[in-house]
């Protein structure tokens, strides 16, 4: 529980109150899709949202990425060309963080807080942030998250087998949502659970009917690693999507 309950955002008249969302909305801070935790407006009629992030606003932990940089939180771009989160690896729409060095580095407020080392109670793997890995993306199926200079950070499970992108993940389920295999109805039927594990992880997930008890570890472990990625870079308790990883769980 975070040690603000309620705050004041000098960008809108009202009162904010720290709850979570039980259901997906775009984030009036940094413009980016969100789930579970935030801060919204009670009044009658307003729709105003942030994420936790956004409205807490902690200082970026991961230091270790970015030696020498200060980030200050900015609502608006200091600078007038468009800015590529060092984290993900997308455009920044809204608030953010970024450093004041000669080449300043930005940061979604989320992705300023992503954990380093991240594990649930339930599990026995942990997944670890870096910002180089050796083995394929389950999404794109590839090392590099695009051909430009910034390339964005990725998890990867502790055996260095299973590594996803930071915004691979964040455009999956985002896809996921798009097409309505978030909503609450539709991701309690089996079938679309499958759906949306294929869209994670399209070259692991194949379901068949008739997979051998090895295949059926494998994707347990697959599973175990989504929940770990998901959980750490849109938080827990994640109660949207946590029906997803029930599947393949028993």
């Amino acid at each position: 529980m975070p040690t603000v309950l309620k705050l004041k955002d000098d960008g809108h008249p009202h009162q904010l109150v720290w709850g979570q969302s039980e259901v997906p909305f775009f984030c009036d801070g940094c413009k980016e899709l969100g789930f579970g935790l935030c801060y919204y407006c009670p009044t009658k009629n307003c729709d105003f949202i942030l994420h936790e992030e956004c409205g807490i606003r902690r200082p970026p932990p991961f230091q270790q990425f970015f030696k020498k940089c200060s980030f200050e939180f900015h609502k608006k771009n200091p600078l007038q060309r468009t800015r590529v989160c060092d984290a993900c690896a997308l455009d920044i729409k809204g608030f953010l963080y970024q450093c004041s060095s000669e080449n300043p580095h930005d940061l979604h407020p989320c992705c300023a807080n992503l954990p380093v080392v991240y594990s649930l109670p339930d599990t026995n793997m942990e997944i670890y942030l870096c910002k180089k890995i050796k083995n394929k993306c389950l999404k794109c199926n590839g090392r590099k998250r695009s051909s430009g200079k910034v390339q964005g950070l990725a998890y990867v499970s502790s055996d260095g087998k299973l590594c996803y992108h930071v915004a691979c993940l964040r455009e999956a389920l985002f896809e996921n949502w798009k097409k309505g295999y978030l909503e609450r109805d539709v991701i309690a039927d089996d079938e679309n659970k499958s759906i949306v594990l294929q869209n994670l992880a399209p070259k692991e997930v194949v379901i068949s009917g008739r997979e051998s008890s090895k295949a059926m570890k494998g994707i347990k472990w697959l599973v175990i690693f989504l929940k770990l990625v998901v959980s750490a870079i849109f938080g827990e308790p994640l109660t949207l999507i946590s029906t997803l990883f029930q599947f393949y769980q028993n």
